[in-house]
């Protein structure tokens, strides 16, 4: 598409004619002005001129999931806002159901000749994916840095939260509360943060209440992500009498509360739920929701650092880095109504590491 100086300049704030000399690869601009309009050049899907290619170097894409779930956002703007520190310009590419492929992103980020990109929660957590894609980019080579999603054999950083200990602290802190029928609800079991979410489950309700196996089976439901899905799963095991209820994202926890209320069960008095993510507002809901916290600061950031190294030649360690969880004690958990004395309201008093 060729480049309209009036389009660029509006979107830049600058003159035509400052767009003209940025174009022309001129003298006479600043390095700001020069960076705001070429990524003028970018946001508009203008293509940059030959002689300007090698400044492409401080695009970095950013491909994330779609933005219902308040928690991409929240990734997204620590990330966007580390790469700008690092005076990088991020692009944004968010996925929406029968939309633009993770691929097809990849392919448009690549014609850009991005210096880097940064994968949020994508095909790598996909276990069931054919992870040969990242090994192109790596082979290029191109630094890349993946959040969320683990796969082997994959020579690049990883960004993760400890998914197995979030699980494990909500056990804990609902058999501390006095429940002992506490169910499992997730996404699908593809997905290698649900693989790693179901294993600290089984193996906090194997050591804590001694449950095996065929009987934990029953205390599981896997099923889409989101509100829905948690709805869906969270009244399949109501049925079976659960009291506490572990949900894989905070989404999939409020269509848990959703379930619950519309059987006539009051959360948390006859039902407790626990979330994941604490994604922006969840303090808000009604009641506020228990969870375990991502935290996407400290997660973003080191992506960052690990891209920004990569990219100035400096080889970042290719391992997985893994970052603790922090269970949020708010209001949707509560000491089991079967469950009341001494003993347990006296455990109850020291469960969780914060409230808010």
């Amino acid at each position: 598409m060729r480049a309209r100086l009036s389009d660029i300049a509006r979107q830049a704030e600058v003159s035509e004619a400052t767009v003209s000399r940025v174009l022309n690869d001129r003298p006479g601009v600043s390095a700001d002005t020069r960076q705001a309009v070429l990524t003028a050049l970018d946001v508009l899907g203008y293509e940059r001129p030959e002689r300007l290619r090698k400044r492409s170097a401080g695009l970095v894409g950013l491909v994330v999931p779609e933005l219902e779930n308040p928690i991409f956002p929240a990734f997204a703007q620590t990330i966007e806002s580390a790469l700008s520190q690092s005076g990088f310009t991020p692009v944004l590419c968010t996925q929406t159901p029968g939309g633009v492929t993770e691929d097809e992103y990849v392919e448009m980020l690549l014609d850009r000749q991005v210096s880097g990109i940064v994968f949020v929660s994508g095909l790598h957590a996909d276990t069931t994916a054919d992870h040969e894609r990242y090994r192109k980019l790596v082979d290029r080579p191109l630094p890349i840095v993946l959040i969320n999603g683990y796969a082997e054999g994959l020579d690049a950083p990883f960004i993760s939260c400890d998914d197995r200990l979030a699980a494990e602290l909500a056990v804990n802190h609902l058999v501390a509360l006095g429940h002992r029928r506490i169910g499992f609800v997730s996404g699908p079991d593809r997905f290698l943060n649900v693989q790693r979410k179901l294993e600290g489950y089984r193996t906090a309700m194997r050591r804590e209440l001694g449950l095996r196996d065929r009987e934990l089976d029953e205390l599981v439901a896997l099923t889409l992500f989101g509100v829905e899905g948690g709805e869906v799963a969270a009244g399949q095991l109501l049925g079976r009498g659960v009291t506490g209820l572990v949900c894989g994202s905070d989404l999939m926890a409020l269509g848990a509360i959703r379930a619950a209320r519309r059987r006539g069960l009051s959360v948390p008095r006859d039902v407790s739920v626990v979330g994941f993510d604490d994604s922006p507002l969840i303090a808000f809901t009604a009641p506020p929701l228990t969870t375990l916290r991502q935290p996407v600061a400290a997660m973003g950031n080191a992506a960052i650092r690990q891209l920004v190294d990569e990219i100035n030649g400096h080889g970042a360690p290719r391992s997985e880095y893994v970052f603790s969880p922090e269970l949020v004690v708010r209001g949707s958990t509560a000491i089991n109504a079967g469950a009341r004395g001494s003993e347990v309201e006296r455990d109850a008093e020291s469960v969780g590491s914060s409230a808010a």
